[in-house]
């Protein structure tokens, strides 16, 4: 009657941790990211009042005899299946869909959990509010913009993301093949000269005109550019006393073979004299004779706009493109081809200051038969970009490289004479002004990108996750968070969807697993075994007290 004695007391304890871990598992119902416990029971050791015996000639063995001592607790083990996801609509609350645990920490040692509920502090550190431990950083997302200096996130709301200068511009869609409308190339100053009496005519003098002051006879207006068959033109005018606009057009068309000059509504404009594919340019500067800074001012273009390029086939695009100030400027250009086929990309146009464009056209484009891009021919072949200088740093010039796709490829494409449909266009580009960070979200790679005020998206960090051998082996340290042990197993450190590690969900959290229903059956089968045990005590009590009553 002892050993039931011990017996009932050693099921007491064991069912009264059952009902303290039943007991916190409910009590967690509701804390985000909790993985519930379960008690496993194991049996004493017994005492063995007979030893089993084998089987010896026509007698057969014997089992042992034992008698059990009662119950204990073999362990206490967590229950690490996934719990259900709830969405908070919060940018900066992140849940782990699968393995994993985020790393934080609290200014001496790495703390882990599964807990994704975090906020921005005073300095920008992504922490866990509650605690103000510091969520760390895997990778080098946001190295290089400055936005990360050390393993600690943080989120550059008070960084400005500087302007940058568009360099690449790509290209897609399809080119109209159709030959059978070829146009003529017409270039304009894009200066309108004035005078202060009657509009500028050929009969206006250079001196009267407004754009004019103090010319001095002898000084010259260089004429260079390109002939419509790419021939280069050379020509100088020399201003002689009474030099009309008239004068200056004659020069002028006298330098090209088939490209007439004009003035209209007071613009210097060029037209060839036949429709097709063209190369014409143009481009007129001031100097003293010979050379150097005349005495006198004569407005003239930085550049000639091209108002409609001449070729045998003609497909326009547009883009709006940034300054190293993050100025924006609408870059216009067109896709214009010759009778066999091949084609060039000319920039027509570029809004805002502008002072020059050093090469403004890309020649020698070609297609397969099928219609893909086919690269660029030439000996040696043309570079496929642009170059231009702004006004705002007129001493740089700034390349800006178009990607047409791979040579086979379907990004640009052409199709057949009166067949084409023209979808052809300037799809991206790398340039942008000045911005700040406006929000986040986060990828299931575990990365936060930012958007910020001018449009751009950047990453900012990646979030480091800890994946752990055995996760039932780690121990918890209160406020949601675990610590390794013995039997853990180190943590190895990673992004989401790789080496083990499960997805981030951005904007949410990981609920609870506790099953309430299970844990209310469990609080039933605490107390039938409390209750059993209790009763065995009562009844072992019972039966020492009626031995104890035979000697009265």
């Amino acid at each position: 009657m002892g050993n039931a004695l011990l017996a009932g007391v050693s099921g007491l304890k064991s069912h009264q941790t059952m009902l303290d871990v039943t007991g916190n598992n409910l009590a967690n119902v509701n804390t985000y990211a909790f993985k519930s416990s379960r008690v496993i029971f194991s049996e004493l050791l017994g005492e063995t009042l007979r030893e089993a015996t084998e089987p010896a000639g026509d007698v057969g063995g014997t089992n042992p005899i034992q008698v059990g001592s009662g119950a204990q607790v073999a362990s206490v083990d967590r229950v690490m299946t996934q719990g259900g996801m709830v969405n908070t609509g919060q940018e900066l609350d992140m849940a782990i869909e699968g393995q994993g645990y985020f790393a934080l920490n609290d200014g001496q040692q790495d703390v882990f959990t599964r807990v994704g509920a975090f906020a921005v502090d005073s300095d920008y550190y992504l922490v866990d509010p509650g605690t103000g431990y510091r969520v760390q950083r895997y990778g080098n997302e946001g190295v290089e913009e400055g936005f990360q200096t050390t393993d600690d996130i943080r989120i550059p709301y008070d960084i400005t993301l500087e302007a940058r200068a568009t360099e690449n511009i790509s290209v897609t869609g399809n080119l109209n093949g159709d030959a059978s409308n070829p146009s003529t190339s017409l270039l304009g100053s894009g200066i309108l000269y004035t005078c202060p009496v009657g509009n500028v005519g050929t009969t206006t003098l250079l001196s009267d005109l407004d754009q004019t002051s103090g010319l001095v006879v002898g000084e010259d207006i260089n004429i260079a550019g390109t002939d419509s068959d790419g021939t280069a033109v050379s020509a100088v005018f020399d201003i002689a006393v009474g030099s009309t606009m008239g004068d200056l057009l004659t020069a002028i068309s006298g330098a090209f073979s088939g490209a007439t000059a004009s003035v209209f509504n007071g613009e210097i404009r060029l037209e060839d004299d036949t429709a097709g594919y063209s190369q014409t340019d143009l481009m007129l500067t001031y100097t003293a004779n010979g050379g150097g800074a005349p005495a006198g001012t004569f407005e003239l273009p930085d550049y000639f706009t091209i108002i409609r390029p001449g070729g045998e086939a003609v497909n326009d695009v547009s883009i709006q493109v940034f300054d190293p100030q993050g100025i924006s400027h609408t870059l216009s250009a067109s896709f214009i081809s010759n009778t066999s086929g091949v084609w060039d990309l000319v920039m027509t146009s570029v809004t805002g200051d502008i002072a020059a464009f050093n090469d403004r056209r890309i020649s020698g484009i070609t297609f397969q038969q099928g219609g893909n891009y086919g690269g660029i021919v030439g000996a040696p072949p043309d570079n496929p970009t642009f170059q231009l200088t702004y006004g705002s740093s007129p001493t740089t010039v700034r390349p800006i490289t178009i990607d047409f796709g791979t040579v086979g490829g379907r990004n640009l494409t052409v199709s057949g004479e009166a067949t084409g449909i023209a979808s052809a266009s300037f799809s991206n580009q790398d340039g942008y002004t000045s911005g700040q960070l406006a929000s986040m979200s986060t990828s299931r790679e575990g990365i936060l990108c930012g958007l910020f005020t001018n449009g751009v998206s950047k990453d900012i960090a990646s979030i480091k996750l800890a994946v752990f051998q055995n996760p039932s082996g780690l121990s918890s340290i209160g406020n949601n968070y675990f610590e390794i042990t013995g039997n853990s197993g180190d943590p190895v450190f990673t992004r989401a969807l790789s080496s083990g590690a499960g997805s981030l969900r951005g904007g949410a959290l990981e609920q609870s697993n506790v099953e309430i229903a299970a844990e209310f059956v469990n609080l039933i089968q605490a107390q039938n075994g409390f209750q059993a045990n209790a009763r065995t005590i009562k009844v072992a009590n019972e039966m020492l007290r009626e031995l104890a009553n035979l000697i009265r």
